[in-house]
């Protein structure tokens, strides 16, 4: 689906009292809640950084980003508007969402660590179908974050408060550079096999 029917779909969700996924308790409907009003703020307030753009700019290979998600996840809210305004860069990138977890099998080609983490951005060679790169779930500098509170011992609930206050310092520039220079790297990996 595309982000606007993705975001349609979490909205008519959440005025049935529902979220994505099989989970419907009352927690992550409220997760589902929490997390639309951040979606709703970042495409408001994410500007697209400068070096970000050009990378992006500069593609040339038509794009496919095809995005395993769920409505609730706190992860995904921080990250898709962000994966959305870099995709918008480039003529040549179309963004599609799909639900993770009515796709576990796609979801289990491109684990993170082991671990079905999301957003998963899988980018695909629009002529061939070639999967050119995989991005996710988090920043680089997020997910350290992440794994150093981990081996720290620290509650989970306190991590996701850092994790929320490192997304809004960084303001969705992390996902940005990290996708420009994906791309750029493909390309540059496209062009070095050409050239043998």
């Amino acid at each position: 689906m595309t982000y606007g029917e993705y975001v349609s779909l979490i909205d008519r969700l959440l005025s049935e009292d529902k979220t994505t996924g099989s989970n419907q308790s009352e927690s992550m409907v409220h997760y589902g809640r929490l997390n639309r009003q951040r979606m709703a703020r970042l495409e408001k307030t994410i500007t697209l950084d400068t070096g970000a753009r050009e990378g992006i700019a500069a593609n040339t290979r038509p794009q496919v980003w095809l995005v395993l998600t769920e409505g609730w996840c706190g992860d995904a809210a921080q990250n898709i508007p962000a994966i959305e305004k870099t995709a918008a860069a480039s003529g040549l990138i179309e963004t599609r969402y799909i639900l993770r977890d009515e796709n576990l099998e796609l979801m289990d080609e491109h684990l993170t660590e082991g671990a079905r983490s999301i957003p998963k951005l899988v980018a695909i060679d629009a002529a061939t179908s070639e999967v050119l790169f995989t991005w996710g779930a988090r920043p680089a500098a997020a997910q350290a974050l992440f794994k150093l509170r981990i081996s720290e011992g620290v509650d989970k609930p306190l991590i996701t408060e850092e994790l929320q206050r490192w997304y809004n310092a960084d303001r969705g520039i992390s996902v940005q550079r990290e996708l420009a220079a994906l791309v750029t790297a493909s390309q540059m990996a496209t062009a070095a096999a050409a050239n043998n």
